[in-house]
């Protein structure tokens, strides 16, 4: 078996088991601070990390894009990440990450790579009430210690978006057609980014459906739990109430492999349809969605391909 093939399969019984690897980072001196912290994305988003090539800066580019850069044939816009957030590079912008998400490829300047970590998603916590509008979630790099190192897990799909609006389609589906559900059922939602969530809204209102939109796989599966609960008080099933799951993968404390494990595998949910929607493209992916059980996957963000799929799934 080959080194890649190997990686994959490690990476796939990670998932498997509730864990991911954070490749951490530093970005220069937090605003007001001369401390220089940590931040992290998902190996699963990183294509590679390069030594900062050279950079062609690009006619009226916007403010933070440095310019593009030729990565192996391709032409790669380059965003300048510390500018994004804030950050002043003490030591230049010496690396750059190469990213894959959402269907699209662009890369990020950063001061300098630190290591790769494993991590349980019970040690993410969500950054939602925190302030910070570019962070989804906090790593506790050394679990429940009291001084346990932390890093800022960024919302790369909110940074593209506020970085480069014309790469996030954001198409309106007031002409599509309308979908019927069963009445008083509604899409239970799960994604922690806050521009995905109100990507997911727009789309599941244009289809004219009623929804409940939750922030994690744990808040989702609470309410879950909840409904469950109130349906069987009021003598009908959980399928009166919840017609599919919509779920994203990366979510702190509960990630949408283990949401759908626990769904699929528990009686009294195992006939919810599950979808899988998420910027963590590619068909290593694609094939453990399936061996989790979910009822299908879609990339984000195509709002057509989002509705068809949902009308796809309701209609087997």
């Amino acid at each position: 078996m080959s080194k890649e093939m190997r990686d994959i399969d490690e990476r796939t019984n990670l998932a498997a088991n509730s864990m991911f690897e954070l490749l951490l980072f530093r970005l220069g001196e937090a605003p007001g601070t001369q401390r220089r912290e940590l931040f992290g994305i998902n190996v699963f988003k990183v294509r590679e990390i390069l030594v900062m090539p050279e950079i062609t800066a690009m006619v009226n580019s916007p403010p933070s894009v440095m310019g593009v850069a030729n990565i192996r044939g391709q032409m790669i816009t380059v965003i300048n990440l510390p500018q994004v957030v804030g950050c002043k590079p003490t030591k230049g912008l010496g690396i750059l990450l190469v990213t894959e998400f959402a269907r699209t490829t662009q890369a990020f300047a950063v001061e300098e790579v630190n290591e790769i970590v494993r991590l349980e998603w019970k040690q993410v916590l969500s950054a939602e009430n925190t302030g910070g509008g570019l962070v989804t979630s906090i790593a506790r790099l050394d679990g429940n210690a009291e001084n346990t190192r932390l890093a800022q897990v960024l919302d790369v799909e909110q940074i593209l978006r506020d970085v480069m609006p014309q790469e996030v389609k954001e198409e309106a589906l007031s002409t599509a057609p309308k979908l019927r559900l069963e009445p008083g059922q509604i899409i239970l939602a799960a994604d922690d980014s806050a521009v995905a969530r109100m990507m997911i809204e727009k789309g599941l209102k244009g289809m004219d459906v009623p929804y409940v939109m939750t922030k994690t796989g744990k808040e989702a599966w609470e309410k879950l739990q909840s409904l469950n609960a109130q349906a069987t008080g009021e003598g009908k099933s959980i399928k009166d109430k919840v017609a599919l799951v919509l779920t994203d993968l990366e979510m702190p404390e509960m990630d949408g492999f283990t949401l759908t494990r626990n769904i699929k595998q528990d009686g009294r949910f195992s006939t919810i349809p599950v979808i899988i929607h998420s910027s963590l493209t590619g068909a290593t992916n694609e094939g453990h969605v399936k061996s989790v059980g979910a009822d299908a996957y879609i990339a984000k963000f195509v709002e057509e391909e989002l509705a068809a799929t949902i009308r796809e799934v309701l209609h087997r």
